[in-house]
């Protein structure tokens, strides 16, 4: 796998262009461009202050920003996962005739994915000073979490990508399951409002703690929204914790990938 990333490294200037291609691509014949990556941001804002003035849960202040801080961490996430499982396939006319190391098809998606959040996060910033939110040194956590949220999100594009190669069934399964992954984490929600016990099968089962074992998206986004929206502290035994599983998901994807990857040609 070493051998791998040293070769992957030497390619860095097609992943580069990857990158770029996915982001031209995606705004080709648009008036506004990557500017969609600023205004797609700027619209959610509008909805949600309009409609959560009458619909605002109780106990949470300035809603819009609640979940703004959680939504576009969750829409980077959804959109570059779901987006680099079919990347092998759809570049099958690629992995078939040239040589290169597959793994910048789904690894590019994730990248200018990226770019697109970097981009909304400006406008984040910009509501956050609108609405007075504080902006505190716990900050300086965002570029930390950004990389853990990249480790993790290539982790499980690197697998599914893999997947869907010998079962194409698993792009279309994939975006059923983000749609309930997005309702079971704390994107519109306060994982408080979860009892911290409650009994199921006989067993008092610890419910908010398993959230966030079992959902590692639901502790970054409880990270980001920790440093965002309260402008406090992440707990360090926690944030070590949400690195740890990221890198091992990376890991674990990394190495189906690569084991894999030599039969692509044949299978796309």
């Amino acid at each position: 796998m070493g051998a791998r990333l040293v070769e992957l490294f030497r390619y860095r200037e097609l992943l580069y262009n990857l990158v770029v291609r996915d982001l031209k691509v995606r705004y080709k014949k648009s008036a506004l461009g990557v500017g969609w990556s600023l205004l797609n941001p700027l619209f959610m804002t509008l909805v949600f202050t309009v409609v959560f003035t009458v619909m605002q849960p109780s106990g949470i202040r300035q809603f819009p920003l609640f979940v703004l801080c959680a939504l576009l961490p969750w829409d980077f996430f959804r959109s570059s996962v779901t987006r680099a499982t079919g990347s092998i396939i759809e570049s099958a006319h690629l992995v078939k005739k040239v040589y290169f190391p597959r793994e910048v098809l789904p690894l590019s998606i994730v990248l200018s994915n990226l770019v697109n959040f970097v981009l909304a996060l400006f406008v984040l910033f910009g509501m956050m000073a609108v609405l007075r939110a504080p902006f505190t040194l716990c900050l300086l956590y965002l570029p930390l979490l950004i990389l853990t949220q990249i480790l993790f999100s290539a982790g499980i594009a690197l697998f599914l990508s893999t997947v869907n190669v010998f079962y194409r069934d698993t792009q279309h399964i994939i975006e059923v399951l983000m749609l309930a992954w997005f309702f079971v984490t704390p994107v519109f929600w306060d994982h408080t409002i979860l009892p911290e016990r409650a009994p199921f099968l006989g067993i008092v089962w610890p419910v908010q703690r398993l959230t966030f074992i079992l959902n590692p998206m639901a502790s970054l986004i409880s990270a980001y929204r920790d440093i965002l929206y309260f402008g406090r502290n992440i707990d360090i035994y926690f944030l070590s914790r949400t690195v740890a599983t990221a890198l091992a998901f990376l890991v674990l994807g990394y190495w189906v990938f690569v084991r894999y990857s030599k039969v692509f040609g044949e299978e796309v």
